[in-house]
């Protein structure tokens, strides 16, 4: 507690939240069901964005007296009170009873954002259950009350040799602060790590995360792999690509007569063109629709087999069939124009 009183001096810092995550089971009627326990504060709700669906926040006496009532999320809400009005009614969390005075609103995130968000470290707000602070420390675990042989061992770890009374201040799992510029977050979190440092006696038993940064740093991971992945894409349209010039190429020796028979009767070089490069993009839109189809069923496979959501957008749908469009265009110019120059009388005495 005296860790969340000291940072609330740091410049910048609008809001300090401490936070006490306890797991818990939560038992009512018949259902159970694995939950956090979390003890808050009064800015708690308005510091992560959350509002009531129904019901009061904590008010003060109920803070300041521990009092067994709670806030649940819409998710508990739905599991343990189906049917009837959840305000005013008890749940079972641990071995303490617990009054329900308020619901949250409930939070729809997609399952993608669900898995970011517990890659970031951040809880799914529904599924929680919140009591004030200090009845998760005097109801359920008094993190304060320090034992003789806790005194004793932590003398031995530091090498104290005071054995005078001592209050443990390691009583919160979780401290957010609320910065009033993202432009100080770093500063601000250089700040904290050498007061905590300081007063946890310079022994790193805490750990200081930033969510924007891991989100940049998730995001440019995202972009390095997409980059990968497109080089790759590159490479194998310009290897498809060489392949049908190659194939049209051969298409030119092995016609010869036909390109000369068709110049000999009137066909003109713009003819010849058209024909051999409509040749390449038939070629190349049949490979491209092929590979739009496999693309597709193979995505739907690894949703089903690796339980990987696996979004297959219109969009890029189109993108691949004009894709492959373009690649019959860009490689059969060359071998339309070889075919096109061909002199005629030269085409229909080639054996």
């Amino acid at each position: 507690m005296l860790d969340s009183m000291s940072l609330a001096n740091i410049p910048e810092v609008e809001t300090v939240s401490p936070e006490i995550v306890l797991e818990t089971v939560a038992v009512r009627s018949g259902f159970r069901r694995s939950t956090k326990l979390v003890g808050i504060d009064d800015i708690y709700f308005s510091s992560e964005n959350l509002h009531l669906a129904t019901g009061n926040l904590f008010n003060e006496n109920q803070h300041k007296y521990a009092l067994p009532v709670c806030i649940i999320g819409s998710a508990v809400k739905t599991r343990f009170f189906p049917t009837e009005e959840a305000l005013g009614k008890r749940i079972k969390c641990g071995s303490l009873w617990l009054t329900v005075i308020g619901i949250l609103e409930p939070r729809y995130v997609s399952s993608e954002s669900q898995k970011e968000f517990r890659n970031l470290g951040i809880r799914n707000f529904d599924y929680d259950i919140y009591v004030p602070l200090r009845t998760s420390l005097m109801r359920y675990e008094n993190r304060s009350m320090l034992t003789i042989k806790d005194v004793q061992m932590a003398n031995r770890r530091y090498g104290r040799d005071d054995k005078g009374p001592a209050v443990n201040y390691h009583q919160v799992d979780k401290v957010v602060l609320r910065v009033s510029d993202s432009r100080y977050i770093r500063k601000v979190a250089e700040i904290a790590n050498r007061m905590l440092s300081r007063r946890h006696n310079d022994v790193v038993d805490f750990e200081i995360s930033i969510p924007e940064e891991l989100l940049q740093q998730k995001q440019q991971t995202t972009q390095i792999f997409n980059f990968v992945l497109g080089a790759i894409a590159s490479i194998s349209l310009i290897v498809g690509g060489i392949g049908i010039m190659n194939i049209m190429l051969a298409s030119v020796l092995e016609r010869i007569k036909e390109i000369g028979l068709r110049l000999a009767v009137g066909a003109t070089q713009k003819d010849i063109v058209l024909q051999f490069m409509s040749e390449a993009i038939a070629i190349s839109v049949t490979g491209g629709i092929l590979g739009i189809l496999l693309g597709v069923g193979f995505s739907y496979a690894i949703r089903e087999l690796a339980d990987i959501e696996a979004i297959v957008s219109p969009g890029s749908i189109v993108i691949s069939f004009l894709v492959a469009l373009t690649i019959g265009l860009v490689f059969g110019i060359y071998p339309a124009q070889k075919a096109a120059e061909q002199d005629p009388v030269v085409s229909l005495r080639s054996n």
